[in-house]
């Protein structure tokens, strides 16, 4: 039985298809576990600039006490 060559395009097509969905979903994936770990961090930092500053106001409140 004879297959038309067109047949093979569109098998091939879809194989090529599907590939690089799996490529640029795993891309995707990456990028944004790299963007949360970034917003992470900076959240990190933010969080501990504000204990700081709690600490430095308790501080200066202590020393109006005393």
């Amino acid at each position: 039985m004879l297959v038309p060559f067109w047949v093979y395009l569109v098998a091939g097509g879809i194989m090529i298809s599907a590939y690089m969905a799996v490529k640029v979903g795993r891309e995707e994936r990456q990028q944004e576990l790299e963007s949360i770990e970034l917003e992470g961090s900076i959240y990190m930092e933010r969080l501990e600039q504000e204990r700081k500053k709690k600490i430095e106001k308790q501080r200066s409140f202590e020393g109006k006490i005393s």
